[in-house]
């Protein structure tokens, strides 16, 4: 695999495979997409299963790998489009795309009706069908191309093999030619992007309706969507009964590290999980237009806070990584209430206070991240326990606690968004100082008055 920060696996090493990180991440990837969680590592099993069939080289195999776990990179870019388009949870919305057949009017009117805005008046629903309906391939276009680029821009940030990066760029061009975003036609489609067309595809069946169904559907699209040869191969593999029964097991996780090449394993070095959480926020920022570095920011408020207080380095990784991460959980969180511009109601409040137990979920999944999920999910729990989503209080929380929640503040202040008008840096320090003490840790509001002095430093929407 490219990049120099990752080594092969020398013996008696303790650190974590890279790939059970990047596994137990893709997660977050599949709630993005509304999928149920180990879609993408199901989908890797098939595809790396279909790259024995048709005997692919372990170099080949290792790139196709993480191209599959990582295939959704871009999930999270197109989902306010997606929304502002239907008129309804983008989640929702994006959980039945592979299973229409676009290229198939019916299908595509039909999967139109079914998903436009709910809950709005037969006009407006209407109204909406015409629009989407006459810009037809230009806004399916523009969906799939914002989505295809992010994703490839992420995994070159992640140093991926240019062959991971380019099947991640063209995971949805079809064979006929009609797919997105180039419409590329036959063997121009990279070869590994054809491999994760139909292992994603297949999946989604196999998952909700049986083997049987996938293989038929897959049948189907043949020479439309997918490559004939590759739909033998995926065909021939239907008799492998073992195979199936471990992709349908609740162990999945563990039988997907027998799929990657034995010569080619890869450990998760310090400096290459530092890049899966720049990627991973990255993808959570994407979410809305109101967040374009929320992460980022908080990470960096967070570390300056800790370095103004003088905490050790081991503290100041964990800041760091928690606060890249400690929005993970909102990517399960729809666009309807992430970016909606006036009051949320009491379900919607609800809905959003469960990405903080979201975000502790994917994390404390891996030995990695183990350290940070308590610290990365308590970022809106208070002094006074109004917090959420377990109500802690000051006895409960901890140094670190409490100052990625005054970064998590600080930041969202700075930051404009749609609910409120924009406020300056006093502005944001005269709030915070308001619930010093109170709600959020007095030397906390104090130390980041000091680095922001200090260092000149601003959030980026305050750079300006």
């Amino acid at each position: 695999m490219a990049g120099t920060t990752l080594q092969l696996k020398p013996t008696q090493d303790t650190r974590a495979r890279l790939s059970e990180v990047v596994g137990v991440l893709s997660h977050a990837l599949d709630i993005a997409e509304g999928q149920p969680e180990g879609h993408a590592v199901r989908s890797c099993m098939i595809g790396m299963r279909m790259a024995q069939e048709i005997g692919l080289s372990a170099a080949d195999r290792s790139a196709l790998f993480y191209a599959l776990l990582l295939k959704d990179l871009g999930c999270s870019s197109n989902a306010a489009m997606v929304c502002s388009l239907f008129g309804s949870n983008d989640r929702a919305v994006k959980q039945y795309f592979m299973n229409a057949n676009w290229q198939k009017p019916l299908e595509f009117f039909t999967f139109i009706l079914r998903n436009i805005a709910p809950h709005e008046s037969l006009h407006q629903r209407a109204a909406r069908f015409m629009s989407i309906a006459m810009a037809g391939n230009n806004d399916a276009r523009d969906l799939f191309q914002i989505r295809c680029e992010r994703g490839a821009l992420i995994a070159r940030d992640l140093d991926l093999p240019i062959d991971a990066v380019h099947a991640i760029r063209n995971l949805d061009e079809h064979w006929n030619g009609r797919g997105y975003p180039d419409g590329l036609r036959k063997h121009d489609i990279p070869l590994m992007s054809r491999i994760l067309n139909i292992s994603q595809t297949a999946e989604v069946f196999v998952t909700r309706h049986g083997l049987s169904t996938a293989l038929d559907v897959v049948r189907k699209r043949r020479k439309t969507w997918f490559d004939p040869d590759l739909v033998q191969a995926f065909l021939a593999i239907g008799h492998d009964t073992e195979f199936w029964k471990k992709l349908t097991s609740d162990d999945v996780q563990f039988y997907m590290a027998d799929f990657e090449p034995e010569n080619m394993v890869f450990l998760a070095s310090e400096t290459m999980v530092d890049r899966l959480c720049r990627a991973f926020s990255m993808v959570v920022d994407a979410k809305s237009p109101w967040t374009a570095c929320h992460s980022q920011g908080v990470s960096d408020i967070a570390v300056g806070i800790g370095m103004t207080m003088g905490l050790d380095s081991e503290t100041l990784t964990n800041l760091r990584r928690a606060g890249l991460l400690h929005d993970i959980g909102k990517l399960g969180v729809s666009n309807t209430i992430l970016d909606k511009p006036g009051a949320l109601s009491e379900q919607e409040v609800c809905d959003l206070s469960k990405h903080t137990d979201t975000t502790h979920r994917i994390l404390s999944r891996s030995p990695v991240f183990a350290p940070i999920a308590e610290l990365a999910a308590r970022h809106h729990e208070k002094l006074d326990g109004s917090g959420y989503h377990h109500g802690l209080d000051a006895s409960q929380l901890t140094q670190a606690d409490r100052i990625l929640c005054v970064a998590d503040i600080y930041e969202a202040l700075a930051a404009k968004r749609p609910y409120r008008t924009d406020l300056n840096e006093g502005e944001a320090f005269d709030i915070l100082g308001r619930m010093a003490g109170t709600k959020v840790c007095t030397e906390s509001v104090e130390a980041l008055r000091m680095f922001v002095g200090c260092s000149g430093f601003r959030p980026y929407q305050l750079a300006a």
